[in-house]
């Protein structure tokens, strides 16, 4: 068995190299008119420079939580770096329309790629375009990687360094447009809660102004007093302080009361306070939410096209696709002699 198919192997290499030899001098022509069309066709491909912009997310996005936490945890986190969840939120943000739109207004994109706009669907052509040159990956690191090319070595530089930036203008503007309605309503709760606060603080200083200040201190004290002005016989200073018994019997309970929901009231307020400090931080500063690891230069050599590999895969494509050609027209010619006879 395996002689026979070392003989067919044989064979077939003998056929081969018999109908190469036949059919050399056809095969050389077309892969030599194949190698100068691709080579001429190649050089009308314009040449394409390729920029690129290594970058890191953060891994918060709160300023407040990063710098005025009391959690050591939550200081640390502005130094560290995104892991998988923000690395995909990034990648999002860079292929969102707002960005795109923003970058080929600012470049002139649609004259910038030749495209008619008076044409058949110019903006389809033109995102096209856009998303062939333009490329958003992530590597292995974890760290993001936006690819620009472009005839242009500086333009492709430019547009991949403003993408990157504009990812951070597109991102505080999405945290801006929540946190904008977070903050109005803990500014509602905090002002109202200091209302709540002042008339309480006007109800403490209206029994003062009547005499009452502390209900249990000054039944202790007035107790003390009164017992000391019997014990002396000063039934005048006993009167007066009867008087007074009376003011906290009519208004101790309220003082207490009061008292009691004001210094709750004061803790409530606190944490409305350092949350309403929070969020207003929020809404009115910003950090980048991104680390730069390699920003956009030009490029000194062209990435595209790569004209020898252009024609040595033409050439080749061409000269196999002849072969196959040629090899099934002498078939079919075969089997028409064959059943002609």
């Amino acid at each position: 068995m395996t002689g026979k198919e070392t003989g067919s192997e044989a064979f077939e290499s003998s056929d081969l190299l018999l109908f190469l030899g036949r059919w050399f001098r056809p095969l050389l022509f077309i892969s030599i008119a194949a190698a100068i069309v691709s080579a001429i066709a190649s050089y009308l491909v314009h040449d394409k420079y390729s920029s690129s912009v290594i970058l890191f997310p953060v891994k918060t996005n709160s300023i407040s939580k990063a710098l005025l936490s009391g959690r050591d945890d939550a200081k640390s986190d502005i130094l560290e770096f995104g892991e998988e969840e923000q690395v995909e939120q990034l990648l999002q943000i860079l292929q969102s329309d707002e960005i795109r739109n923003r970058i080929i207004d600012k470049y002139q994109l649609m004259d910038h790629y030749g495209i008619d706009k008076s044409g058949r669907f110019p903006y389809t052509r033109l995102y096209e375009e856009f998303e062939g040159n333009i490329l958003f990956e992530r590597t292995e690191f974890m760290s993001v990687r936006i690819e620009v090319l472009d005839e242009k070595p500086g333009m492709a530089a430019d547009i991949a360094n403003d993408i990157a930036a504009l990812s951070d203008s597109v991102r505080h503007r999405i945290h801006s447009d929540r946190v904008k309605d977070a903050f109005a309503i803990i500014e509602k709760e905090y002002l109202a809660k200091q209302r709540e606060v002042k008339s309480l603080e006007d109800t403490i200083t209206w029994l003062r102004s009547l005499g009452v200040y502390d209900f249990q201190t000054q039944t202790e004290v007035l107790t003390e007093q009164r017992a000391q002005a019997l014990i002396e016989g000063k039934k005048e200073v006993a009167k007066e302080i009867d008087e007074t018994f009376k003011l906290l019997a009519k208004y101790g309970a309220q003082q207490v009361a009061v008292s009691d929901k004001l210094y709750k009231e004061y803790q409530r307020l606190g944490a409305l306070k350092e949350k309403y400090e929070q969020v207003k931080v929020d809404m009115e500063e910003s950090l980048p939410y991104k680390f730069v690891v390699n920003k956009a230069v030009p490029a000194e050599h062209k990435k595209y096209p790569i004209r020898w590999l252009i024609v040595l895969v033409s050439t080749f494509s061409t000269f196999l696709l002849s072969v196959l050609t040629i090899s099934i027209i002498e078939k079919w010619r075969k089997l028409r002699i064959r059943h002609a006879k």
